[in-house]
């Protein structure tokens, strides 16, 4: 039989975290354990266990709840390999050596277990308390962090001009930048004439932002609840 799926070998890449394709994330087991967006596995070999992995203590428990960021994570150990995706999103690695970057939590797939993370707030004026995703998943330590975005992102570099995005549309940015919250309130925009672009997230400092060109997919939640927060959240975690 002849056959062009050969194409579609498993990769021979030997880093704990390698790229099958665009799409697909291999993780090495051998090599780390790793906490993973919950239900994005796809497939795996070996002997792999999988388990919730919580808030990883009461104060990030109550951050998750009360602002609805950071991701529902399970833990992934075991010998072997496994495969890692979400929704056909595309996949992009970082290796973190003792440093930091903050993250949209809705673009975070996976993360070496020995980083850190906890749940930030971007500061600013009233918008800060209106807007969605000013509240991001910081991720700090040594290891691979991989992230996805709703097609091809662009990198900017926030040290060369005032740079602002989208708070949904921004995936992630390094640890010299800073960010806050710009509103941009009018009575045109009380009365249904605004722009639909009121609020951004203004980023300053030295370093990069990630930026993807969508404000992100829309999940729907079990039993037509809009929400995390509040203390159904709470009890979720």
């Amino acid at each position: 039989m002849q056959t062009t799926l050969a194409q579609f070998n498993e990769t021979t890449a030997t880093d704990a975290f390698a790229l099958q394709n665009a799409k697909l994330l291999r993780v090495s087991l051998d090599q780390v354990t790793i906490q993973a967006k919950l239900g994005s596995m796809v497939a795996y070999q070996g002997d792999v266990t999988f388990e919730h992995a919580g808030a990883g203590g009461l104060s990030r428990m109550v951050k998750k709840a009360v602002t609805g960021e950071g991701t529902q994570l399970m833990k992934v150990t075991g010998t072997g390999q496994v495969f890692l995706a979400d929704a056909a999103q595309e996949i992009h690695l970082i290796k973190l050596e003792n440093d930091k970057v903050t993250c949209n939590g809705a673009n975070v797939l996976a993360f070496d277990a020995g980083i850190d993370w906890d749940v930030e707030k971007a500061s600013g004026g009233v918008g800060a308390m209106v807007a969605g995703g000013l509240f991001n998943m910081a991720l700090q330590g040594t290891g691979w962090v991989a992230l996805i975005s709703d097609g091809s992102p662009v990198l900017l570099d926030v040290s060369q001009s005032p740079t602002f995005a989208d708070a949904a549309a921004a995936i992630t940015w390094s640890s010299g930048v800073t960010t806050s919250v710009k509103t941009d309130f009018k009575a045109k925009n009380l009365i249904g004439r605004g722009s639909g672009e009121a609020i951004q997230v203004a980023f300053g400092g030295q370093g990069w932002v990630l930026v993807q060109p969508s404000e992100g997919r829309v999940v729907p939640t079990a039993g037509g609840g809009g929400g995390t927060g509040g203390i159904g959240g709470l009890l979720g975690r």
